[in-house]
């Protein structure tokens, strides 16, 4: 699970969660962020709905590499995710509430920095004005919070 993102998470590091956690399973992003800051050894920003907010903040960084944790419609099964980078951002079929912010900042980092980008997103089952995920976002995020503090507590 995850190998090719596995192979990106050397040197210096920035995840950027993005999400609405007000709109149901749109919250994955930040909740993720949130859960694993302080348990990885990477730099950890939960930027909310608002990632150009943050850019500003990664490019003082200067990372090696950006990981990018969003809620995307792609057509998969809720809860699923894939890994996205360089040319899936400009060929894909894809539906983000963040689409049009997402892809600029993605743009912009890449304009502005030599770090490798990616994305990981996750397919939403709904989006509503709620604050609880869908048992199968839950479940997702579950997966992918062990999966990035695992190799942590190996470390430790």
């Amino acid at each position: 699970m995850l190998e090719h993102l596995k192979a990106h998470l050397n040197g210096k590091v920035v995840i950027l969660g993005i999400g609405n956690t007000l709109r149901q399973d749109d919250g994955i992003g930040s909740l993720l962020a949130c859960r694993i800051k302080d348990k990885v050894p990477y730099i950890v920003y939960d930027s909310g709905p608002t990632p150009e907010n943050y850019l500003g903040k990664i490019i003082k960084d200067k990372p090696d590499s950006i990981v990018i944790i969003d809620a995307v419609d792609f057509g998969g099964a809720a809860g699923e995710f894939r890994e996205m980078e360089g040319e899936d951002f400009k060929t894909a079929n894809i539906f983000s509430t963040h689409n049009a912010s997402l892809t600029l900042a993605i743009n912009y980092l890449k304009n502005n920095l030599k770090a490798d980008i990616i994305a990981l997103i996750i397919q939403p089952k709904r989006i509503t004005f709620t604050d609880t995920l869908t048992p199968e976002l839950e479940g997702a995020l579950n997966k992918l919070e062990n999966w990035f503090c695992e190799p942590a507590k190996k470390e430790g």
